[in-house]
């Protein structure tokens, strides 16, 4: 269980830090411009591929089922986990999807400058990526010990991440970051939480 807790927790830290502005400009002082069209497609693979290890953790470490949806329910929990997947990719599609993977940034020279999406499911919720990701874990209709252990660091992580996203996206787009995330809300639509001023 440790080893499992320890592994979301190293590889939460090492995606957060690696998509830090600090990081992106360490990064280019020490690659250069040039080198950093290939930051975003590096990233993205090493995010998925430093994963893995946390996947064969899973299936190697002892385990033991919790619960298992019964029939018919658990129909509609993968009905759900399919429209997570379907929102997921909405997501996705809604930004500049060719940057998102960073495949635009390796056939482009100029770097674009970025641009906040405020449209379609990013009117709902600012995070529609975590929201689906988090829609789509909790409706597993079979979880062992190890999965939920995967499922709470990764909900963890997932919040702590959306944060850290916010304060660098506050500072990238200041007033208008602000004034979207004052009437949006983070994860869940419908539930905005008002900071008293």
């Amino acid at each position: 269980m440790i080893w499992l807790i320890l592994a979301v927790l190293i590889w939460g830290v090492i995606h957060s830090v690696t998509a830090s502005l600090e990081a992106k400009a360490w990064f280019r002082t020490l690659i250069g411009d040039s080198g950093m069209r290939f930051y975003r497609f590096a990233y993205n693979i090493f995010s998925v591929v430093s994963f893995t290890p946390i996947l064969w953790l899973m299936v190697v470490l002892p385990d033991q089922a919790l619960y298992s949806i019964p029939k018919p329910w658990m129909y509609l929990a993968l009905a759900g986990q399919a429209l997570a997947v379907v929102l997921l990719l909405a997501g996705v599609l809604q930004t500049d999807t060719l940057s998102f993977v960073g495949l635009r940034q390796l056939f482009e020279e100029k770097e674009r400058s970025s641009q906040l999406v405020t449209h379609g499911l990013y009117r709902l919720v600012r995070h529609p990526l975590y929201a689906a990701g988090l829609l789509f874990i909790w409706l597993t209709p079979v979880v062992s010990q190890n999965s939920l252990i995967v499922f709470i660091a990764a909900t963890c992580y997932i919040i702590v991440g959306a944060l850290f996203e916010e304060r660098k996206l506050e500072r990238e787009f200041g007033a208008v970051y602000a004034d979207y995330k004052a009437v949006t809300p983070m994860l869940i639509p419908g539930l905005l939480f008002q900071r008293n001023k």
